[in-house]
C-alpha cells in the first residue's frame, strides 16, 4: 500500500493528521477551512486506504454527538534511515510516527563510495526481511545538494559523489540523501521538540559542533549550511587553539574530543567521554575548570543565537550534550553574558543523546521526500 491521498486538499488532511493528530473532524476542518462535506469525503477516502483510522475515545461528563478523532496508521509504512559515519553505518527502521523499530550497525572496510553503496544496500536487504521499505533516508556530514549529490564531505574524502545516482545501481527503493544536521533538524521540526515552534533552533553537540534553524516553520538553510560555519564562531579570546588556529571557537571548546583533551592534559592522563561525565558527577577540580570555560562558551553561543535568530526553544543534542546538564550554571551565566536584562528567558530543552537519533533523523528525511512525492 502507498501513501493514498488523492489530490493537494487529500494530501494536507493527510499531512496535518500526520504532523498533529489525533484531530477530530471539525478541528481538521477549522485548521484546513474545509467544509465538512468535503472532509467527511476525504477522510472516509483515506481510511478506505488504511492510511487513516478513527481513534475510539471514553467521555464522561459531556453532552452531544461524541467527536472520533483521526489518527494515521503507524505502521501502514516504514523509512530505513542510514546514518554514514567515519567507520559504519548505522541504520534505523522507523514507522509512520518516527518511532524506531530496529537498529543496526555495519562497520565500512573503506570510505570508497562502492563501498558505502554496497553497505547501505546490504542494510536495506537486511531490514526487508521484517519490514516492507517505502523509502530510504542517508544522512551525511558535508555539503549535499537537493538532488542528492555530495559536493564536500572531507571525513569521507569526497568531493562531487553521485550518491543518489549510485544507489539507484544497488536498490530499488526510493532514496533520499540530506546533510546529516539537516536530517536531524527535520526530525525536530516534525516529531520531536520542535514539533510545536514556528522557530526553533538546534545546537549539537559531540564530535564537531552543529547549528540547525527552523524560521516561521521552514527550514532555514543555503548552500553552505554542510560546511560547518558554526564550529569556528569565536567564544573566548583566552581558549584554546582549533585545528584551523582559531583560539577559542566552538570546536575548540565545546566538542568531546576538545574537552576530553583539555581534561586529559589537566589530570596528565587520557581520559574518555564517558570518564569526564563521572569525574565531573564526583566534582573534580580539574574537571570543574575545563567545564566552568565550557558551559561559560555554550552559554555564548547560545545567546549570540537567541539574539540573532529569535528562537523559541533552543534544542541541544548530539552524543555530548551531557555538558549542558553538568556545566549548566556556568552555561546559564555565559548566556545572561550575551543577553540584554530585558531580553526574555531562553528556553533550552536538551534531547536524546543516543546515536540512533542521528539515523532516526535521515529516516524522516526519506519520510517526508515519500509523503511529499519528490523525486529520489
Amino acid at each position: 500500500m502507498g501513501w493514498q491521498p488523492q489530490d493537494e486538499l487529500a494530501q494536507s488532511v493527510a499531512l496535518e493528521v500526520l504532523l498533529h493528530g489525533p484531530l477530530g473532524r471539525s478541528e481538521l476542518a477549522r485548521r484546513l477551512s474545509l467544509a465538512p462535506a468535503t472532509l467527511t469525503r476525504i477522510s472516509t477516502d483515506l481510511i478506505a486506504s488504511g492510511l487513516l483510522t478513527e481513534v475510539r475515545t471514553t467521555r464522561t461528563g459531556t453532552s452531544g454527538r461524541p467527536s472520533i478523532p483521526l489518527a494515521v496508521v503507524p505502521d501502514s509504512h516504514h523509512f530505513l534511515g542510514i546514518k554514514v559515519a567515519d567507520d559504519c553505518l548505522t541504520a534505523a527502521v522507523i514507522n509512520l510516527k518516527a518511532q524506531v523499530l530496529s537498529y543496526d550497525q555495519l562497520p565500512l572496510p573503506t570510505h570508497s563510495p562502492k563501498d558505502v553503496g554496497e553497505g547501505i544496500a546490504s542494510l536495506a536487504r537486511q531490514a526487508e526481511k521484517t519490514f516492507r521499505i517505502d523509502a530510504i533516508g542517508v544522512g551525511i556530514g558535508g555539503v549535499v545538494t537537493d538532488q542528492g549529490i555530495i559536493r564536500s564531505a572531507p571525513f569521507l574524502e569526497w568531493e562531487d559523489v553521485d550518491l543518489v545516482g549510485l544507489l539507484r545501481e544497488y536498490t530499488k527503493i526510493p532514496v533520499f540523501v540530506a546533510n546529516d544536521l539537516t536530517a536531524y533538524t527535520q526530525a525536530q521540526h516534525w516529531f520531536d521538540l520542535g514539533a510545536q515552534h514556528r522557530n526553533f533552533a538546534v545546537l549539537t553537540l559531540g564530535v564537531g559542533t552543529g547549528y540547525g534553524c527552523v524560521a516561521n516553520g521552514r527550514p532555514l538553510e543555503n548552500q553552505d549550511s554542510g560546511i560547518g560555519l558554526v564550529g569556528h564562531w569565536p567564544l573566548d579570546p583566552l581558549g584554546p587553539l582549533c585545528s584551523q588556529g582559531h583560539r577559542g571557537c566552538a570546536e575548540s571548546m565545546l566538542t568531546t574530543p576538545a574537552i576530553t583533551r583539555s581534561i586529559s592534559e589537566a589530570l596528565g592522563r587520557e581520559v574518555t567521554w564517558d570518564e569526564v561525565i563521572s569525574l565531573a558527577e564526583s566534582e573534580d577540580p580539574a574537571v570543574s575548570a575545563v567545564l566552568r570555560a565550557s558551559g561559560l562558551a555554550l552559554g555564548r553561543l547560545i545567546g549570540a543565537i537567541a539574539n540573532l535568530t529569535a528562537p523559541e526553544v533552543v534544542i541541544i543534542g548530539g552524543e555530548g550534550v551531557a555538558m549542558a546538564s553538568l556545566s549548566n550554571r556556568w552555561m546559564r551565566q555565559g548566556l545572561a553574558e550575551t543577553r540584554d536584562p530585558r531580553a526574555s528567558l531562553v528556553k533550552i530543552e536538551l534531547a536524546s543523546p543516543a546515536n540512533e537519533t542521528w539515523c532516526r533523523g535521515a529516516a524522516v528525511i526519506g519520510l517526508q521526500g515519500y509523503v511529499s512525492k519528490r523525486r529520489s
